[in-house]
């Protein structure tokens, strides 16, 4: 009776959800309508255009990820503990989730006529192409996946399962997160989403497979942008799109 009791608490929503919703929905809808005033406004302390976007990147997600860490701390630390117990399940599961999640985005992109890249994407590109690793890396693979976690596993999957179907809850988590990633001039054009979708789909997957353990779909995504990142610093700067 205590576990369970424990367990309805983990899973019950909170101020701090509440919180971390508001300021994650407000700064996009913020950033996505007034992007250009806020750039300005950094501007005016950081000399160079991408450090003044990576400043807003990081308060953005620093601000959401004080709340997500405030309300899931001990969820955090459970399934943190869950995976010690099995490292070999972790160590051989994270690369293989990436793999499938590459190969499902790359299924999916070919069906829906080839990729289009969104301004989220090309957003991404332009940083890490002016701003270091060391200064990337904290943003893109250890704070960006946490929040998006927290928010679109966490929340709208082991939280809202509570009290909606939970096959309903991870269409909304997979819609919600690949659109929540295009919002642009491009609106919602299928080639723009089938990267996202494919991130979403495996996400979603091992979320539930895992028995709702954040930990491990973080480190999945994690590891995804980690991939992506060594990849991209990679590259030659001249080969990089301007």
């Amino acid at each position: 009776m205590g576990s369970l009791s424990t367990q309805t608490r983990l899973y019950r929503f909170n101020i701090f959800d509440a919180a971390a919703v508001v300021a994650y929905v407000g700064f996009t809808a913020y950033f996505t309508f007034a992007g250009a005033s806020v750039e300005r406004l950094m501007l005016q302390f950081f000399p160079e255009p991408a450090t003044a976007s990576y400043a807003v990147n990081a308060i953005f997600y620093a601000a959401v990820g004080v709340f997500a860490l405030a309300s899931a701390w001990r969820v955090v630390g459970r399934d943190f503990r869950i995976l010690g117990t099995r490292p070999w399940f972790t160590l051989g599961m994270v690369p293989l989730a990436v793999v499938v999640m590459l190969i499902i985005t790359a299924i999916l992109v070919a069906a829906l006529g080839g990729a289009q890249s969104s301004e989220n994407q090309m957003g991404i590109q332009g940083l890490l192409q002016h701003v270091p690793a060391w200064l990337m890396v904290p943003l893109l693979v250890l704070l960006g996946p946490f929040v998006e976690e927290y928010l679109f596993r966490h929340l709208l999957i082991g939280k809202l399962s509570q009290y909606v179907n939970i096959w309903i809850c991870c269409i909304v988590s997979t819609v919600v997160f690949a659109s929540i990633h295009t919002i642009g001039r491009e609106g919602f054009e299928l080639s723009a989403l089938a990267p996202y979708l494919g991130m979403a789909v495996v996400l979603v997957g091992v979320y539930v497979w895992t028995g709702r353990n954040l930990m491990f779909s973080y480190l999945v995504h994690a590891a995804k942008n980690l991939l992506a990142v060594v990849l991209i610093y990679s590259v030659p700067a001249e080969l990089l799109p301007s």
